[in-house]
């Protein structure tokens, strides 16, 4: 049996089309068929070369959906359902050793120091070889959870929750809004519309959202945030004075920063009140340095400073849910799908910013 992937062999360049045999399954391992692959931006950081992280030659892809083909071993969902071939799956895109001390003592697995993601940590090298979802097979893992999905269920939307959703619904886990906030959102992307989502699902009054994208903020609107700011249209002073004037002249409660801006981050600290809370939920990968100065924009504001980095299964739960709330609010949030042959315009499309959210449907 064989399996087609789009591999990368080298930073900037178009991604290979190759054939790979699926290998036999050890025990517990499962065989999936990719129904839907999330194009993240991560992936476009990897394929760039910005993200250190990344082991040549490699199968993209961190966000999946797909049907069972089989299992070595009987499988459940994390409900305790039994799955059987053809079951409509989603899995947790990291996997934990479950017995370090972020595992077993502070019960915070995407902090696990022996964490690894498909898509991102493994080459086609190491076994089981077929290691991202940017192909038509993947082999996941015996400690991967599964989550059986509904007839319903769309698989291209849902692959972004996996990564996008679960890493905002981190984020407001560790800065959680309250009925009548205000919160601003930097950043219209998919991390950054589910924040604006989860602001609005949490009670926020007035949900700011600030970006550089067009139809990015449209999107925004359409999920629920109640202003819009262009920064290409808008000054940063400007902004400052619109959030000042919405707030009575206090800030935000809450500032997520999803763009992976310097310039927001610091934004971020000057639009936030007095004892409120800053969220850097949207660096990925390292930028660079942010001077600040530590007693006007932090001390004596008593301001929150989290940040956050990646997610768990319950934050993966949290937006599969959220996803079924709001099916109406999110449709259109899949902009682009493409066939697996063209995975590099994908990353293209999602680097020039041109989709909102682009899906690879490999078996297609």
């Amino acid at each position: 049996m064989l399996a087609h992937a789009a591999v990368l062999r080298r930073f900037n360049q178009p991604l290979a089309i190759e054939t790979m045999p699926i290998p036999a399954l050890a025990p517990g391992q499962a065989l999936v068929e990719v129904e839907a692959a999330g194009v993240c931006g991560s992936d476009v950081h990897m394929w760039e070369g910005r993200d250190p992280r990344t082991p040549l030659p490699m199968i993209l892809g961190h966000e999946g959906v797909g049907r069972l083909v089989e299992s070595h071993g009987p499988r459940c969902d994390v409900y305790g359902r039994p799955l059987a071939p053809g079951d409509l799956v989603l899995w947790e895109r990291g996997v934990t050793c479950g017995v370090c001390h972020a595992c077993a003592v502070l019960h915070e697995p995407a902090l696990c120091t022996q964490r690894w993601v498909y898509g991102i940590h493994r080459s086609i090298d190491a076994p089981p070889y077929l290691n991202g979802c940017y192909a038509t097979h993947l082999v996941l893992d015996a400690r991967t959870p599964l989550l059986a999905l509904e007839s319903e269920d769309d698989a291209a939307l849902l692959v972004s929750a996996t990564c996008s959703g679960a890493t905002a619904a981190h984020g407001f886990d560790l800065s959680p809004v309250r009925v009548g906030d205000t919160v601003v959102v930097f950043g219209p992307g998919p991390v950054g519309i589910y924040s604006a989502l989860l602001a609005v699902a949490g009670g926020a009054e007035q949900v700011i959202v600030i970006g550089g994208t067009g139809a990015r903020l449209d999107f925004c609107a359409q999920v629920g945030a109640t202003h819009l700011f262009n920064r290409r249209e808008v000054a940063a002073e400007e902004r400052r004075a619109a959030v000042f004037e919405l707030t009575h002249g206090l800030g935000a409660d809450l500032v997520v920063e999803a763009s992976g801006s310097l310039a927001a981050a610091r934004e971020a600290l000057e639009l936030v009140r007095h004892g409120g809370a800053v969220s850097f939920v949207g660096f990925g990968t390292p930028v660079g340095e942010l001077a600040l100065p530590p007693f006007e924009a932090l001390v004596r504001k008593n301001v929150r400073v989290q940040g956050v980095w990646v997610s768990n299964l319950a934050h993966t739960l949290q937006a599969v849910s959220l996803v079924r709330r709001h099916r109406q609010a999110l449709q259109g949030l899949v902009t682009h799908r493409f066939g697996l042959d063209q995975a590099t315009l994908a990353l293209q499309a999602v680097n020039s910013r041109d989709a909102i959210k682009a899906v690879l449907l490999p078996n297609r």
